[in-house]
């Protein structure tokens, strides 16, 4: 069920590309394309509420639980496991669950993830005059360390024990960090082990692939971790960064806008990174499914296996036992024939002197 949805998604999300794509144009009703956009959001929506099974959506964002792998998901029984002693144990396959939903997340504090050298104008980077006030550093970030706190060097799991998933100074695996330079957003998902020079790098190389034009701007990392953004127009441009926990995995596009030419450029980077999310949660479950498809069969040849062995041990084959029968009895019947001429043979001896 989850697969098929996640299929579909992505099959709805590419078809709004291609509005996106149409969008491009200047000479073009935005205001249809914006409708026609809205009204497929929408069948996600209903698509990704609908992709239930008694009661279980693995793609909304509902699944709290944690799974065999250790992540957000469900448990599906993998076999029974029966030692030398007797001792019985269950084994399990893990299916991690996928937030395809529109849901904004929690905001994180400025202080997990921000721009923490700014050479001008705050939250502009400004024009570029051969000064020291052209360009921008993203040198503030702290991670979720394993005791409650905020001061961590890498990403952790929610479920690494001290962990606190409801602070927000800092960055934990999943969360969403976004750098908006302009009218170019790149997006990074933070993994697990990230250490800030990933997360700088993940984010440079999401502005890159969202449109950032390397005539306008150059984009370096240091050997201190620290993203430099140098604006090389000869007017200012507006930086921001947001971040958040907990976010569906399409939650940019219940703000999806062709309404501007800026917009529609905005929103072809969001569409591209949310095909990519739709993908992978259908990669994942196909992935899942296989496995427990594999695992299903194993099980169905082993159980064959052991009722064979049984069976060999505790039923009789009836052919097997009819023929040893049959020759038992033939057996018995040459014994007694043998038994009868040994006897003849004495009184014909006697015979002979009457």
């Amino acid at each position: 069920m989850a697969r098929k949805a996640a299929e579909t998604v992505t099959s709805l999300l590419t078809e709004i590309k291609g509005k996106v794509v149409a969008a491009q144009e200047d000479n073009v009703d935005r205001t249809k394309i914006q409708t026609e956009i809205t009204a497929l959001s929408d069948q996600i929506k209903s698509v990704v509420d609908a992709a239930q099974f008694n009661g279980l959506n693995l793609i909304n964002g509902t699944v709290s639980s944690t799974n065999a792998n250790g992540q957000i998901g469900v448990n599906v029984l993998a076999s029974l496991n029966r030692d030398s002693s007797g001792n019985v144990s269950a084994t399990q396959i893990g299916v991690d669950a996928k937030n395809l939903s529109r849901t904004g997340g929690t905001a994180l504090a400025a202080a997990a993830f921000d721009v923490g050298t700014d050479g001008g104008t705050a939250d502009v980077i400004d024009k570029f005059d051969g000064g020291t006030a052209d360009f921008v550093k993203l040198d503030a970030f702290k991670f979720l360390d394993n005791s409650g706190g905020a001061t961590g060097s890498v990403a952790l799991k929610s479920t690494t024990p001290g962990v606190d998933t409801a602070a927000t100074g800092g960055l934990m695996v999943g969360d969403q960090v976004a750098m908006t330079v302009g009218t170019v957003t790149g997006r990074y998902i933070v993994k697990e082990g990230d250490t800030a020079e990933a997360l700088v790098a993940g984010l440079k190389n999401a502005l890159s692939e969202a449109g950032l034009s390397s005539d306008d701007f150059t984009m370096d990392i240091s050997t201190a971790a620290e993203l430099k953004i140098s604006n090389k127009t000869n007017a200012g441009v507006a930086v921001s960064t947001t971040a958040t926990r907990g976010s569906g995995g399409l939650a940019n596009l219940s703000t999806l806008s062709v309404a501007t030419a800026g917009d529609a450029a905005t929103a072809l980077s969001d569409i591209e990174t949310m095909i990519q999310t739709a993908i992978d949660a259908s990669a994942a479950f196909g992935s899942s499914e296989a496995r427990i498809s594999i695992q299903s069969n194993f099980i169905s040849d082993l159980s064959d296996a052991l009722k064979s062995g049984i069976g060999s041990l505790v039923d009789a084959d009836m052919e097997e036992a009819s023929a040893r029968l049959q020759a038992l009895q033939v057996q018995q019947q040459l014994g007694i024939q043998s038994l009868s001429i040994a006897n003849q043979a004495p009184q014909s001896v006697l015979a002979l002197f009457r």
